[in-house]
């Protein structure tokens, strides 16, 4: 009996997910735990294998659509099997015609949506692909010529809010929604540190290992945060409890054609700083790539972005959901500092502190940015501290 393929569970609540890319077509044969498509969610691009071998009778959901868990993507059989029949629409006073159009018509499902997205009706146009079948490019000759969008205002361009764009904008309000957040700011004097990393850097090069700032971030929240354990914690809304994490896993913000993307490095406190390089580098070039996997984008207790490297200084970087907390690091700039009861050029970094006041206040978020403050200011305590 043909087998319908549906959108399996992915784990930790991801509800659906939008078909990047078809990986096969119909009338192809696959085999068990082969690649069969590009499923892309709230936290990265995965691959779906074949649960049986067989052939793909009929891919049910396009390129480009969303499906939600437990939906029917393809339908998979034996050979000399048929794909099950889709019940006819009934109405109050019978059977309703059905289209045709399916039946009939060859075009894949990336065609059909664009024949639609550009208002071209598929019975009209003679294909010019295999069996007569319906190419991209016969679409886009039998297009009408394109309108420019108008508001009342003048000329405007409209672009869908897709993959990756669509999820940072959905998470974003949840966040804004589900949180009442305070953001606070500092500045730390960071040329010790901004010395000890270039004295690093060469050494670390020739090994393949680009020392950023990140890891000393990393580690100077992991250990502020021993001391203000509500910045590192959840919302349990409907028990209405404080979930403080006895583990430290912290989101590292990585900007990537597609959007900014959190990989997430975990068991921080078990990690050198030269661990936490590596990580970082080797996280950052997946998210990039797109090869990323789910399980290294989750499991985030704390979250850290980066917008000094884009020029601004200081920002209200909004909350990583279920994160309580994020910490965003400003521009390092030289800049006029009291040092030893003289002003003195120093390198100057500004950091700016969002949390959910529900889960603490003031009083702890500000110690927590005194001591990454501290931290920074005098990087020899993150070795001397570490394990």
């Amino acid at each position: 009996m043909p087998y319908e393929f549906k959108l399996p569970d992915l784990g930790e609540g991801i509800t659906e997910g939008e078909i990047r890319r078809w990986l096969v077509h119909e009338g192809e044969m696959v085999s068990e735990h082969q690649p069969v498509a590009e499923i892309e969610t709230d936290k990265a691009v995965v691959e779906l294998p074949s649960p049986r071998a067989g052939q793909v009778m009929k891919i049910v959901r396009e390129e480009g659509s969303v499906a939600k868990v437990g939906e029917v993507l393809m339908v998979i059989a034996e050979p000399g099997e048929n794909a099950p029949e889709r019940p006819k629409s009934l109405s109050v006073v019978g059977t309703l015609p059905e289209a045709e159009e399916e039946g009939t018509i060859l075009a894949t499902p990336a065609v059909r949506r664009r024949a639609r997205e550009l208002g071209v009706r598929l019975e009209k146009i003679a294909g010019s692909g295999p069996r007569g079948s319906i190419t991209l490019n016969d679409i886009a000759k039998a297009a009408p010529p394109a309108k420019a969008a108008e508001d009342r205002h003048g000329e405007v361009k409209r672009v869908p809010m897709r993959g990756v764009r669509r999820t940072i904008a959905r998470n974003l309000v949840k966040a804004h929604l589900a949180t009442a957040f305070v953001t606070c700011m500092a500045e730390a004097d960071v040329s010790d540190l901004w010395d000890l990393r270039l004295r690093e850097l060469g050494a670390l090069k020739e090994k393949g290992i680009h020392l950023t700032f990140f890891p000393f971030f990393i580690k100077a929240v992991q250990h502020a945060l021993v001391e203000h354990p509500l910045l590192n914690a959840a919302v349990d809304e409907d028990r209405e409890e404080i979930v403080v994490k006895k583990y430290c896993n912290i989101g590292v913000a990585v900007d990537t054609p597609d959007g900014l993307m959190v990989p997430v490095v975990k068991d921080v406190a078990k990690k050198s700083i030269l661990d936490l390089a590596m990580e970082i580098q080797r996280l950052g070039e997946r998210a990039r790539e797109r090869k990323i996997s789910l399980e290294e984008m989750q499991g985030s207790t704390f979250t850290i972005t980066d917008f000094g490297h884009f020029g601004c200084s200081f920002a209200t970087p909004i909350i990583n959901y279920p994160d309580v907390a994020i910490l965003g690091f400003g521009r390092i700039s030289d800049k006029p500092w009291v040092k030893d009861d003289k002003i003195v050029i120093r390198k100057v970094l500004p950091l700016s502190l969002t949390f959910d006041h529900r889960v603490t206040d003031g009083v702890d978020a500000s110690g927590f940015l005194t001591k990454v403050v501290g931290y920074l200011e005098d990087p020899a305590l993150l070795f001397l501290e570490s394990a």
